[in-house]
C-alpha cells in the first residue's frame, strides 16, 4: 500500500504523544513494582501473551472470519495494553502501578512476540507460505515510536514533576483526539465494505472484548490476587493498543483490511471498559451508601 498522510505522519505521532503521556506518569521507583511484587506482573504477561492470543485463534476460527480479517484480530490481540487502560484502571480503582508495569514490560517484550504472532497467522488463515516478516528497519521504527517518547515523558517527570502534572491532562485529551481521528481515517479508508466487515468482525470483537477483561479479572482473582490488582489487569488486556496496531497493519504489513478488526475493537472497548470498571465496583457503591 502506498505511503499517505495517515501511515507516515499521522500514526506515528499519534503513538508518541500517547506513550508520552505514559511516561510522564512514570518513575524509576514504579518499576521497582516488578522485584517486590513479580506474581501480579508474571499473572499479567501470562494472560496478555499467551491466554489472550489463544482465545482470539479460536474466536477467528468459530467466528469463521475471513483471513485477513481474522489476521487483523490476531494483530491486535499480539498488541500490548493501550495506554488508555491507566485511565480505566483509575477511574475503577485498581492497582495504577500495577498497570504502568505492566504496559512499559508489554510495550517492549511486544516488539519480539508480535511478528511470531503476525506470521504464524498470515501462514495459517491465508494458507500462504509467504511470509510477512516485520523487516529489521520497521522493528526499530516501532521501537523508537514506542520507547523514545516513554523516555521523554520520564525524563521530563524527572526534571519537574510539575511541568509533568501540567502537561498530563492535555497531552491525554490530544491522545484521545488523534485516537479518535485515526479510527475514523482506518474505517473511512474500508467505507465501501466497513458495514459488512462490522457484520463480520463486530460480534467477535465484541466477544473478544469481553473475554479479555473477564480472564484478566477472575484468573488474578483464582490466583489470590487482590481485588485492585485483578481490574488493574483486566483493564490492561482488555484495553489494547489500538493504535499500534492499526499502525502495523497499515504501514508495516500494507494491508488497510487488517486494521479494521483493531479500528471496531477500539470503539467498542471505551464503552465496556467503562461497564466493567462499573461492574466490579457496584458492590462497593453499595455498601458505601448504606
Amino acid at each position: 500500500m502506498e505511503s499517505n498522510i495517515l501511515t507516515t505522519v499521522l500514526l506515528p505521532l499519534a503513538i508518541a504523544i500517547i506513550m508520552m503521556g505514559l511516561g510522564l506518569s512514570l518513575t524509576i521507583n514504579d518499576f521497582k513494582f516488578i522485584v517486590v511484587n513479580p506474581k501480579a506482573v508474571v499473572i499479567g504477561l501470562v494472560c496478555q501473551m499467551l491466554i489472550l492470543p489463544a482465545i482470539c485463534f479460536f474466536i477467528a476460527i468459530g467466528f469463521g472470519l475471513s483471513p485477513e480479517l481474522a489476521v487483523g484480530l490476531m494483530l491486535l490481540s499480539a498488541a500490548p495494553g493501550g495506554a488508555t487502560a491507566n485511565l480505566y484502571s483509575h477511574l475503577a480503582k485498581g492497582d495504577v502501578a500495577l498497570n504502568i508495569s505492566l504496559t512499559a514490560i508489554n510495550s517492549i517484550l511486544a516488539l519480539f512476540t508480535l511478528p511470531f504472532i503476525v506470521n504464524f497467522s498470515i501462514v495459517y488463515f491465508l494458507q500462504s507460505d509467504q511470509v510477512v516478516p516485520m523487516q529489521f528497519k520497521k522493528v526499530i521504527e516501532v521501537c523508537m515510536i514506542v520507547l523514545v517518547p516513554v523516555a521523554i515523558g520520564m525524563l521530563v517527570r524527572s526534571k519537574s514533576q510539575l511541568l509533568a502534572l501540567k502537561l498530563n491532562k492535555p497531552v491525554k485529551i490530544a491522545s484521545a483526539v488523534f485516537l479518535a481521528l485515526i479510527i475514523i481515517l482506518a474505517i473511512a479508508k474500508e467505507r465501501d465494505h466497513i458495514v459488512s466487515y462490522f457484520q463480520e468482525v463486530g460480534i467477535a470483537a465484541l466477544v473478544f472484548n469481553l473475554l479479555s477483561m473477564v480472564v484478566g479479572y477472575f484468573i488474578p482473582r483464582i490466583f489470590n490476587l487482590g481485588k485492585r490488582q485483578a481490574i488493574a489487569i483486566g483493564m490492561e488486556i482488555g484495553i489494547h493498543n489500538g493504535t499500534l496496531a492499526i499502525y502495523i497493519a497499515l504501514s508495516v504489513i500494507g494491508n488497510s483490511a487488517m486494521s479494521v478488526p483493531p479500528a471496531i475493537y477500539s470503539l467498542i472497548m471505551f464503552f465496556t471498559a467503562a461497564l466493567f470498571g462499573y461492574l466490579v465496583n457496584k458492590g462497593n457503591a453499595m455498601k458505601e451508601t448504606k
